[in-house]
């Protein structure tokens, strides 16, 4: 049987194996990590051999200076802070505070944080005020991972990818338009052309048709693209709903008969979630979504 094979024991043990095991190899002896832990040097050496055993490979190699990991040793070391993490991570989570009936952790992109995501704890916290939340901001790529994990429960992205166990569901249509600072343009003007990144659907109607668009200057961070923008001058493509008070108050404008790309934005939904708890809150989310909800 392969270490890797055997690694997938490890949820079952006591977490406590893991800390033992990262305090040897912070501290470089068992006698010292006894002494961090504060327990007997027997303790800890039980606790490695029983590791040891779950995972059937040795970990530690001992000598006179301490002790040293094995390759099995070095391969588990990748892993266990993890291990830690994430039950830590979990205490937190499912420690209900007095008072409440459950706990929703919700997230979100960077760039849906504000307003969407802010606007949405706000309408939660009105409507299921015996529902203690957890408020997560990510990148994407993790993100979604922690709703397929149950880390996170509801997560709002755009273009989430699809796999099993996860529930997808449409909340609006964004748009990005093609904005600038001169309320002369008329074109995509390469001299101050900003590119922002909006993911590869965007990158792919882009260049179908800018085809000659050459931008020296590209991000990957809405809010920051258009801050830029909006402090040095120029133009780019941003999210309607971004961009349009600062069209009313004529820092921005239109550039007239370019295209528009739609953006849509999905809330994902991991399967463990507490449907007594998920639906109200998605339902509080399209409402917010839709300006149905006067915060």
């Amino acid at each position: 049987m392969t270490f890797e094979r055997n690694f997938y024991v490890i949820p079952h043990m006591d977490i406590e194996l893991a800390r033992t095991f990262i305090e040897i190899v912070s501290s470089g002896s068992f006698i010292r990590a006894s002494e961090r832990l504060n327990v007997a040097q027997t303790t800890v050496s039980a606790r490695i051999r029983t590791l040891e055993q779950q995972l059937g490979r040795p970990l530690f190699v001992r000598h006179k200076g301490g002790a040293s990991l094995t390759p099995a040793g070095e391969q588990f070391l990748r892993h266990a802070p993890m291990f830690v993490q994430l039950w830590q991570r979990t205490l937190h989570q499912v420690a209900v505070p007095p008072g409440r009936r459950a706990v929703l952790t919700v997230g979100s992109e960077v760039s849906l944080a504000q307003p969407l995501l802010l606007d949405w704890v706000r309408c939660m916290r009105r409507s299921l005020p015996d529902i203690a939340l957890r408020v997560h901001v990510d990148v994407p790529q993790d993100l979604i991972n922690q709703v397929a994990s149950g880390m996170v429960d509801i997560a709002i992205m755009y273009a989430p990818p699809h796999r099993p166990g996860l529930k997808i569901d449409l909340v609006l249509e964004e748009k990005l338009v093609l904005v600038t600072t001169n309320s002369e343009a008329h074109l995509l003007d390469g001299s101050d052309y900003v590119y922002m990144d909006w993911g590869p659907d965007f990158t792919l109607h882009h260049g179908m048709n800018f085809p000659s668009a050459a931008p020296d200057l590209s991000f990957d961070l809405g809010p920051l693209a258009l801050n830029y923008v909006l402090a040095a001058g120029g133009s780019g493509y941003f999210r309607l709903s971004e961009a349009r008070s600062h069209i009313a108050a004529g820092r921005l404008h239109l550039v007239p008969e370019m295209p528009q790309f739609s953006y849509p934005v999905y809330a994902v939904q991991s399967a463990n979630a507490d449907e007594a708890v998920a639906v109200p809150a998605l339902a509080g989310l399209h409402a917010v979504a839709s300006g149905d909800v006067k915060l």
